[in-house]
């Protein structure tokens, strides 16, 4: 029997308890230091066993994983050496900085168990326990940073786990990892945030700027209403990377600056091109470190029950919508009825049940 020990069975943890639940001889146990989480847990069936217990998660574990914010990591790795864990255990974790584990945990003893660092690239606008799905990591890129100490057959052993989540496994160095993701995760949330708190003060003397930042300045910025806490750990975990982003940042704001002082239209232009032509390359439908939108646009005429016309369509086919929106303007999008979905698959049907009736977009 393989035992899995999860420490904070939220959205990340729960999701991958429901991806190891129910396999062949295989055990899971959540933990919690909240006895009505454990409650829960148990409740909602995403575990076979949960304790308030460190030590009772984590004895005879052969995997665990711990999963909580990167500020409390190596709190958690610091308790975990009072436990005479089961040798050749592997630990691992789902923070999206892992120099800064990785370093603590070769500075450690785990007394004949290995620590991987482990970032799965997935995520949800939803949070906890309730929003963990077995599928959330189904396509999703899951990163593993085995420090030059860890033998790799213990490696092979945490990526056949692993497999039971059909990600796509990449091994990567928990520097590099930390520089790619600084950039296109951490530094995309600062500027998010920066715009938005930029608008809110004009927002101060004329009400207007948020009444009128419907439709793509609300899309563009989504990532501004993440977790306050969570975001400050990552921060400041991952400093010195964030700081030379920054930098590059200013000097790229900087460029378009003297560009339009100067009126270079052409420099302007071609900022404008470069960033076309590498962002059309991007993947379209591959899950990534900042959650995909779901949503599509649909040009409807203006008169009564058009609206109950296409959710009644989209019910009657089983398509399940987690949000519908008018937008007043059609200044930043091409419809005037935004449909949001859960997943691509939902977005796909409606888009295939809607087309022959209605202009749709992406």
């Amino acid at each position: 029997m393989i035992k899995i020990a999860i420490f904070g069975v939220g959205l990340m943890g729960g999701s991958l308890a429901l991806c190891f639940k129910g396999k062949p001889d295989v055990y899971v146990v959540g933990h919690s230091t909240n006895p009505a989480s454990v409650a829960k847990y148990l409740k909602r069936n995403v575990v076979d066993h949960a304790t308030i217990s460190i030590q009772e998660a984590a004895q005879d574990a052969d995997f665990i994983f711990v999963c909580v914010p990167v500020g409390m990591l190596e709190g958690y790795l610091t308790q975990l050496l009072q436990i005479n864990l089961k040798p050749g255990c592997i630990v691992t974790d789902v923070g999206s900085t892992k120099a800064s584990i990785v370093a603590y945990a070769e500075s450690i003893d785990l007394n004949g168990a290995f620590f991987i660092g482990g970032h799965p690239m997935a995520g949800s606008e939803r949070s906890g326990v309730e929003a963990a799905s077995a599928h959330l990591y189904e396509n999703a890129y899951y990163v593993l940073t085995p420090s030059v100490n860890v033998p790799e057959h213990i490696y092979q052993r945490l990526f056949d786990l692993l497999t039971w989540t059909k990600a796509n496994i990449v091994r990567l160095d928990a520097r590099l990892h930390d520089e790619i993701v600084g950039a296109i995760s951490h530094l995309p949330h600062i500027i998010a945030v920066a715009l938005v708190n930029q608008i809110a003060g004009y927002n101060e003397s004329n009400g207007l700027y948020q009444s009128l930042a419907a439709g793509g300045f609300r899309d563009i910025t989504r990532i501004a209403s993440s977790d306050p806490v969570i975001w400050r750990d990552i921060l400041l975990n991952n400093k010195q990377v964030v700081l030379r982003l920054l930098e590059d940042w200013n000097e790229s704001i900087t460029q378009f600056k003297h560009s339009i002082e100067t009126d270079d239209g052409s420099a302007i232009e071609r900022q404008f091109d470069q960033a076309r032509t590498f962002r059309s390359q991007l993947p379209e439908r591959r899950k990534g470190m900042l959650t995909a939108l779901y949503d599509i646009y649909v040009d409807i005429p203006d008169h009564p029950g058009i609206i109950g016309q296409i959710t009644t369509l989209l019910g009657s086919h089983r398509v399940n919508l987690s949000n519908l929106q008018i937008n007043e303007s059609r200044e930043d999008v091409p419809g005037v009825l935004r449909l949001s979905f859960h997943n691509e698959n939902e977005m796909d049907r409606a888009i295939e049940l809607l087309k022959p009736q209605y202009s749709v977009h992406i």
